[in-house]
């Protein structure tokens, strides 16, 4: 049995996780036992299954999924159960399928260090999540000046391709993620997966949320005008630390 100290890095399916995985490997991997964890969701594009599978091969080791057992990991199943879609602090879905499953699995494993992939633009969810999550959290990419677009180009040199949703959204996440905001993402995702546009246009009916906010008002989404437009999109975090923009 190893005696190695466990560093987990939390994949999301996403660009910057993969980086920060091979960082770590590279890194780390000798002296310490690095385990790559993913929390998978229901309702992320389809494709993240095959990028987490190139992920996985091009680091070599296995990414194992982590579940909070007792719930079901669809974000619609946890909105209908709990009543609610989102807050202006966190949303339910990130909270049982992302951060139950990974409370559950630290009381299993003694975790040394966690990472996660904050590049160096986000180093205030860094923080945020030192004070308020883990304070045993490796910033890896920020340590190593990784910028979103780094992690990018780092991987179409691997030969690694980009998750599908990269082509319409800044992030992996879900499909109509309920932590954004922006008029702009929603009506991206009206254009780009006008069904999912619809389902949470009427889940958010049925639970009283107003998701998008629109010239300083909330509204329900079936509101907005489809030309509306907002400011930049900004990526939303979705791993194991919630953050709302």
């Amino acid at each position: 049995m190893s005696n190695k100290k466990n560093i987990v890095v939390w994949f999301s399916c996403g660009a910057a996780s993969a980086v920060a995985a091979k960082l770590t490997l590279d890194k780390f991997g000798t002296k310490y036992n690095v385990i790559v964890a993913n929390t998978p969701v229901t309702e992320e594009h389809p494709d993240n299954i095959r990028f987490k599978e190139d992920v996985s091969k091009w680091l070599g080791v296995p990414i194992i999924e982590i579940r909070n057992k007792e719930r079901s990991s669809s974000c619609v199943d946890i909105w209908k159960e709990d009543g609610i879609m989102s807050t202006i602090k966190y949303a339910p879905c990130t909270k049982v399928i992302k951060k139950q499953a990974r409370y559950n699995f630290e009381e299993q494993t003694n975790i040394y260090l966690n990472v996660l992939g904050f590049t160096v633009e986000e180093i205030d969810r860094h923080l945020r999540f030192v004070v308020n999550e883990r304070y045993n959290h490796l910033p890896i990419l920020i340590a190593n000046g990784y910028t979103k677009q780094m992690c990018f180009e780092y991987l179409q040199r691997e030969g690694i391709k980009l998750p599908e949703a990269y082509k319409y959204y800044p992030n992996a996440n879900c499909i109509g993620c309920v932590k954004a905001s922006s008029p702009t993402y929603w009506n991206k995702v009206r254009k780009h997966h006008p069904e999912v546009f619809e389902e949470r246009a009427k889940q958010s009916r049925e639970l009283n949320c107003k998701l998008v906010k629109y010239k300083g008002e909330r509204m329900f989404l079936d509101e907005l005008p489809i030309n509306a437009k907002g400011g930049k999109l900004s990526s939303v975090e979705c791993s194991i630390f919630c953050d709302v923009v």
